[in-house]
């Protein structure tokens, strides 16, 4: 029986893969470029929970040095639990955002609030 090329469509298929592997074999060979494949699509979706993580803990981290620089509070998380006491609902992203590009709305934010709910 003659052997019979698969034409085009499976170096179509083939070259699709190469763009997730990188290196000598594991670009040429076509077993390894699928287990490459499948390590890449992991790692990805592993990494998206990850960044999502890091991101949070950077804000965080943020936060709590203008906090600690200006006087704002003793601590992040006094002053977190503040907020939630009072009702400010700021998540963690804009909180550093307003931490780092402007100081004072921090302080503000953090004093007019407690004036408020006295009242």
């Amino acid at each position: 029986m003659t052997r019979i090329s698969r034409g085009y469509i499976a170096r179509r298929r083939r070259t699709k893969m190469r763009s997730f592997a990188s290196g000598r074999a594991r670009s040429n060979l076509t077993r390894t470029m699928t287990q490459q494949q499948i390590k890449a699509l992991d790692s990805a979706h592993r990494d998206r929970d990850r960044q999502k993580r890091n991101f949070r803990s950077l804000w965080i981290t943020r936060i709590n040095a203008v906090i600690r620089k200006l006087w704002v509070s003793h601590s992040y998380s006094r002053f977190i639990h503040d907020l939630y006491k009072r009702g400010v609902l700021l998540n963690r992203k804009i909180l550093s955002q307003v931490a780092i590009f402007n100081k004072n709305s921090l302080y503000i934010v953090s004093n007019k609030n407690m004036i408020f709910n006295e009242s």
